[in-house]
């Protein structure tokens, strides 16, 4: 469902998820607000590397445009913008760059990508805060490219790492297809700031136990305590202005005053392996903070089909790797932005690192798909946290979506009803999404069946929805309709028969008309509590009220 959301006190922040596009969003926000951007851009490397390079022409070029499902394809738009770009809105050192990646690669898909890209990366630049940071999540089909893109909007000076994650430590499949290549199971992490003053947290991982048992191999008879030993004495001696005095019989220059070799003494932080043996500096293990974090991230694995936090969103990425991220480049309160924030998981992190955020998606069921992630994991209240923009708020704006994309408009009417809408606009034999609920405390659920119609319609629309309730052993059906059903419509629906829910004998019409009007008035059908859809993890916190996340 996505509701109108309740504001909170007058002048509080409130979190921010947008539907649309993120290019037009991001010039209507004011400049230098953002502490950390992270954006996993989407980009179909699965494709034949060959054919996204291929010339755009002739039926040649129709195919691909077909064939390829993002929306980084050479188009009119395009070229638009790649004009726009090297004609003045952009940095010189931008449009120069641009322009020599057309020379170079021709009219391409990663051309078209490139053109996209830029323009979003300019204002991204531009909304940063001149101590905010940003993470480009790639693949090594554009990630080449895209650096020389960041160095001229960014600055070659204020790039920071490449970070490699590798995603899994074996690839299946393709050594068995006979692929003559090694096997590809690493993304790049492009790490830029906007200046040289920025955020960082360095960040740390447990010692390995081989690490342990290799460098911390002293054990501290009176405590327990492991511990490893480390050299004191001054390099350079006399010469770098290092002191001479004794220690436990033994005299060199040592790093430390007298004084403060004293207090090492004192402490018991001082080791002699035996009499006459040259002192050293006590490090106790439990007092290390452990191995600090470097570019080479090969301990978060990607998420398997059987992980918790799978939503079947396809390029969903691990928790674990955005708290690393938000974690090492912001500060609790700081505002994180994902202008391709897809299922979420950058929104979800910052959420529960204490972070404010905004997220961007131009489909509506990404948008709801975090709604629902946030009230599943946070609890009902956290709505009140955050306000949902760009979605219809009244029948215009329903109207206006409808216009826009059908489709999309489809998606947003069975969302309004915590349904599950329909992946792809096809083959859908008139049902636009399900809503599931349960039936007992196995797991086991059913199903009611969701039809929209944004043009006209008739009684044969109800008659063709209660005929595919029956044939796929659905419980219901919903129809949602723009328009005021006429007599005929209310009559059919009313001679469709009942559904009794087993849980308490509770009967429900087993199709029935909701109009957008209602749905966004509030209204919603008579029937069982319905299951959030994509999840089925567990809860991971307790409900949390408004006040307890600021």
């Amino acid at each position: 469902m996505l509701p109108n959301m309740a504001k909170k006190k007058s002048g509080a922040w409130l979190n921010k998820l947008y539907y649309g596009d993120n290019l037009e969003v991001l010039r209507e926000l004011p400049s230098e607000i953002v502490d950390l951007v992270y954006l996993d851009p989407p980009f179909n490397s699965n494709r034949s590397y060959n054919v996204l390079f291929k010339q755009k022409s002739g039926q040649d070029a129709q195919a691909q445009i077909e064939a390829f499902d993002d929306t980084w394809t050479w188009s009119h738009e395009t070229e638009g913008l790649y004009i726009e770009i090297v004609n003045g809105s952009a940095p010189v050192r931008v449009a120069e760059a641009l322009e020599a990646m057309r020379k170079l690669l021709g009219d391409n898909d990663v051309l078209a990508y490139l053109v996209m890209m830029t323009a979003r990366l300019i204002q991204l630049h531009r909304v940063l805060k001149p101590t905010g940071s940003m993470y480009l999540h790639c693949d090594s089909t554009a990630s080449h490219y895209l650096k020389i893109l960041l160095d001229a909007i960014f600055g070659p000076v204020n790039f920071r790492n490449e970070i490699v994650w590798r995603r899994t430590s074996t690839v299946k499949g393709n050594a068995g297809q006979g692929a003559k290549h090694f096997g590809r199971n690493t993304d790049t992490i492009l790490f830029y700031t906007k200046s040289q003053q920025y955020t960082f947290n360095a960040l740390y991982v447990p010692y390995s136990q081989e690490y342990i048992k290799s460098k911390f191999s002293y054990i501290e008879p009176e405590t327990g305590r492991r511990f490893q030993t480390v050299s004191m004495e001054g390099p350079g001696g006399a010469a770098k202005g290092n002191p001479s005095y004794e220690v436990l019989g033994v005299t060199r220059y040592w790093r430390f005053s007298s004084t403060e070799m004293e207090r090492l003494l004192a402490e018991g932080r001082v080791y002699q392996g035996k009499p006459g043996g040259v002192p050293r500096q006590k490090y106790y293990l439990d007092e290390g903070k452990g191995v600090q974090i470097q570019s080479m991230w090969a301990d978060i694995d990607a998420i398997n089909s059987q992980a918790a936090e799978r939503l079947g969103y396809p390029t969903q990425k691990p928790l674990p790797l955005l708290e690393r991220i938000i974690s090492a480049s912001s500060n609790p309160g700081d505002l994180v932005l994902d202008p391709f924030c897809g299922c979420g998981t950058t929104v979800d992190a910052a959420q529960k690192l204490g972070r404010r955020w905004m997220g961007i998606d131009v489909t509506t069921l990404a948008v709801d798909l975090i709604d629902a992630r946030l009230r599943h994991t946070y609890g009902e209240n956290i709505q009140e946290t955050y306000e949902l923009l760009g979605i219809p708020r009244d029948l215009e704006g329903a109207a206006s979506l409808f216009q826009r994309s059908p489709f999309e408009f489809e998606r947003w009417c069975v969302m309004m009803l915590d349904g599950q809408p329909n992946e792809k606009q096809v083959g859908d034999k008139g049902v636009d999404g399900v809503i599931r609920f349960p039936i007992d405390a196995k797991g086991n659920s059913e199903k009611a069946l969701v039809s929209v119609k944004g043009g006209g319609t008739n009684p044969s629309h109800i008659r063709d929805l209660v005929g595919t309730v029956k044939s796929q052993r659905a419980a219901m059906g919903i129809f949602v309709c723009m328009q005021k059903p006429t007599k005929l419509m209310i009559d059919a629906a009313n001679h469709s028969g009942v559904y009794t829910y087993p849980v308490n004998n509770q009967k429900y019409p087993a199709v029935q008309i909701i109009t957008v009007e209602e749905l966004i008035a509030g209204k919603r059908p008579s029937m069982p509590t319905s299951l959030l859809p994509y999840f089925q993890a567990k809860r991971r916190y307790e409900e949390v009220t408004p006040e307890s996340l600021f």
